[in-house]
């Protein structure tokens, strides 16, 4: 199995959520034939007629599906709903929800079993089966009301950029795994390649996004051919088809090894793209900075997490776009964002959208100085400059002059957290 089979396969493993819900349809199946087997083993069979018990077990099985329409019908009204006032990002990393999928699972579940015990019953009832498909539907109703607080607790926007932050942070550690040690260090960098030295330019086959590569695989590859392979998109690009995808240097490589060691999808996630992280937040952000949401204070939440990711990335060592083999030469070329990048990402916009709110002018301020102070000097340069065009929004946007004082004063809560 290559490693793009191996990346679709965890994908769909991770992100379906249909699958799960089958798995417990099998599963029902199978414990009924376990429950069947048990009552005959033990002679057991349930006090009930055969009638009552069939009546039941009818009612269950279709109260039981009605309830997994009902639930169907209200999870897809509320995502859409948390996506208009969020950002339609936010649907698919809700729907990698364990709870959600478990829960719907379940659901299934019980409703196959009931349909199962219902099919099995002839002259008598078995009593374990029947003890199963009644008890197993109260439980399914305890396990929605569950499912139902954690979906509306999760849905709400700081649940959401809180799980947003927390992602990204994971995605950070993964793609710049060394941290920053005094000076960062420049010899690292990404060389420009001449293009002179360009042996061949292998091109795209699937339009969509880069969504990740394997850059051990790419660098055993270049290894095996004697040979250094740029890989031309940054992932999250959009490549169309016959866009370049990789350029080979010395050593020749065939094609299909190549494209099988990058991941091309519809749209962009965070596996491999710390940068996805502060677009989905920065979005929120700018959606409750809308005339239409005027809602600041999800703004403010939104800068929390961005100053989190800031002061991570911040101290981290971002030139690791390389990787070399065991004698030190170079294999494989690639980019990432660098420090300028992620910093105008997560203040330009919201910078923009919020200039007439003391609020979000407040708590950007309070996180531009924290970050000058906690990061490294040759990382609070790009800081000033965002600070000083932070004071120049403020001067024009507030006429009075009372309040330009009060919006070039840092507060860490927006407004009440001023010292």
């Amino acid at each position: 199995m290559t490693w793009l089979q191996r990346y679709r396969l965890r994908g769909f493993l991770v992100n379906s959520v249909w699958l799960p819900p089958l798995l417990g349809i099998l599963a029902a199946l199978a414990a009924n034939r376990l429950a069947q087997s048990a009552d005959r083993f033990l002679g057991w069979r349930a006090a009930a007629s055969v009638a009552a018990s069939q009546s039941v077990l009818t009612a269950l099985a279709s109260s039981m599906l009605t309830f997994i329409v009902f639930v169907f019908s209200i999870l897809l009204l509320a995502v859409q709903l948390a996506s208009a006032q969020l950002t339609p990002r936010v649907i698919a990393h809700f729907y990698r929800s364990r709870i959600l999928r478990l829960s719907l699972s379940l659901f299934v579940f019980v409703f196959t079993f009931n349909l199962a015990v219902l099919a099995r019953i002839g002259d008598s009832v078995p009593r374990l089966s029947a003890w199963l498909a009644a008890y197993s539907s109260v439980a399914a109703i305890g396990v929605f009301l569950y499912m139902i607080d954690n979906v509306g607790r999760s849905l709400r926007p700081i649940s959401v950029l809180t799980a947003i932050g927390r992602v990204g942070h994971d995605v950070i550690e993964a793609v710049y795994p060394h941290r920053l040690t005094g000076a960062e260090d420049t010899t690292n960098a990404v060389p420009a390649m001449p293009a002179d030295d360009c042996r061949r330019i292998v091109g795209n086959v699937r339009t969509g996004v880069v969504l990740a590569f394997d850059p051990d695989g790419l660098a055993a590859l270049a290894r095996q051919a004697d040979c250094l392979i740029e890989v031309v998109p940054q992932v999250g690009d959009f490549v169309a088809k016959g866009d370049p995808l990789f350029r080979l240097y010395g050593g020749d490589l065939d094609d299909r090894d190549l494209q099988q060691s990058v991941a091309i999808g519809p749209e962009r996630t965070m596996e491999q793209d710390p940068a996805f992280a502060f677009r989905i937040i920065v979005d929120v952000a700018a959606k409750a900075l809308s005339p239409a949401i005027n809602d600041p204070t999800t703004a403010v939440l939104a800068l929390d997490q961005l100053h989190h990711l800031l002061r991570s990335v911040g101290l981290r060592d971002l030139d690791s776009g390389q990787v070399r083999d065991e004698a030190g030469r170079l294999r494989v070329v690639y980019r990432t964002p660098n420090w300028e990048d992620l910093v105008g990402l997560a203040v330009t916009e919201i910078r923009h959208y919020g200039k007439d709110s003391i609020q979000i002018a407040r708590r950007m301020r309070a996180m531009l100085e924290s970050l000058i102070r906690a990061l490294p000097q040759e990382r609070a340069v790009r800081l000033r400059e965002e600070l000083d065009l932070l004071h120049r929004t403020v001067d024009r946007a507030f006429l009075d002059a009372e309040d330009r004082t009060r919006a070039d004063r840092p507060d860490s809560l927006g407004m009440g957290g001023a010292h």
